[in-house]
């Protein structure tokens, strides 16, 4: 099982990395973190942190790309979650939330409004799911787009100035562990949809 996995995460890694040297990487990575905005189970944040590894002169234009790509995104699911509930909003929330934790998002957004998007954008916590639910309850779009673009915006750039600061070390590490620490994220993703009462598939 393990080898399956350790495989399976090797082929993962290396498509990673052949993404970051494709010709139209920009506009791809863009589309990405678009849709993941939207419905995509898991955080694509490995492929920022490799871009950035691999080209750490760009990264803070990644850092942006993957901001207001994401804030788009957040965004259209807010839109799904106001005009098309029934039809396509209540499916995409179903996918990746259980019933208890839909009436949890709605609870926190209720509680802490505009904050609770501040700490979905930033957080493990599910970006899309506070995306979707936000536009359902009709909280100003101008708030969650004001907060979208601080959590998100902080969350990526942090990631693009540790790659930068610590590019070579770090990529020593990637290099070598990057299958490990690959697996290692995917579980604390998988854990962080666990603690918040999520499922995945």
């Amino acid at each position: 099982m393990y080898i399956a996995l350790e495989e399976k995460t090797k082929k993962l890694y290396q498509w990673l990395i052949n993404l970051c040297n494709g010709k139209r990487f920009d506009a791809l990575m863009a589309l990405l973190f678009f849709i993941e905005a939207i419905f995509f189970p898991l955080p694509i944040d490995p492929l920022l942190i490799i871009a950035c590894l691999k080209n750490q002169a760009k990264c803070f234009y990644y850092a942006a790309i993957a901001t207001f790509s994401s804030v788009a995104g957040g965004v259209t699911a807010y839109y799904i979650g106001t005009f098309l509930w029934h039809e396509l909003g209540l499916k995409i929330i179903t996918y990746f939330a259980s019933p208890d934790s839909f009436n949890i998002v709605c609870h926190q957004l209720e509680k802490y409004e505009s904050w609770a998007v501040l700490m979905a954008g930033f957080t493990p916590f599910p970006y899309k799911a506070m995306a979707l639910v936000t536009g359902f309850c009709r909280v100003p779009i101008g708030p969650f787009i004001i907060f979208s673009l601080i959590s998100r915006g902080s969350r990526f750039v942090l990631i693009a100035a540790l790659a930068k600061r610590y590019g070579v070390e770090v990529q020593h590490y990637i290099d070598r562990y990057g299958i490990i620490l690959l697996i290692i994220f995917t579980l604390v993703c998988l854990m962080s949809y666990c603690l918040f009462g999520l499922k995945l598939g």
